[in-house]
């Protein structure tokens, strides 16, 4: 084994440890921010009802986040069907990619599916 294919595993799971990582962090720096939000205005003596509470603790979603991920998902396959096409074929590397691409095109489709029926009044 040479030491460039021992580099390839290492970075690929030091880079999935670092993403995990982050985004570990960021919800719990989010989710102190919420707290200490809330404290600051209880100690300044104003009352919170829980209504409010429980919107700061779980903020609505966007009325059109389907709509994004659906095209953020079909970006993503068509990108990998690109990037099948520009690898000089030797093993129909390209029928490969189109393969792979096929998850997340069926992905971004039902997201898309789902931005059609949702009732966004």
């Amino acid at each position: 084994m040479e030491i460039s294919e021992l580099w390839v595993p290492i970075v690929m799971f030091t880079g999935m440890t670092i993403f995990l990582c982050a985004l570990v962090w960021f919800r719990y720096r989010s989710r102190s921010e919420v707290q200490q939000t809330i404290r600051a205005a209880l100690d300044k003596g104003q009352d919170l009802s829980p209504e409010l509470v429980d919107r700061l603790g779980h903020p609505r979603p966007s009325k059109d986040k389907d709509l994004r991920l659906g095209v953020i998902w079909l970006a993503l396959s068509i990108g990998l069907v690109a990037f099948g096409f520009g690898i000089p074929d030797e093993e129909d590397v390209s029928g490969i990619f189109m393969g792979i691409a096929s998850f997340p095109f069926c992905l971004g489709v039902g997201y898309m599916i789902l931005h059609k029926f949702t009732d966004r009044n």
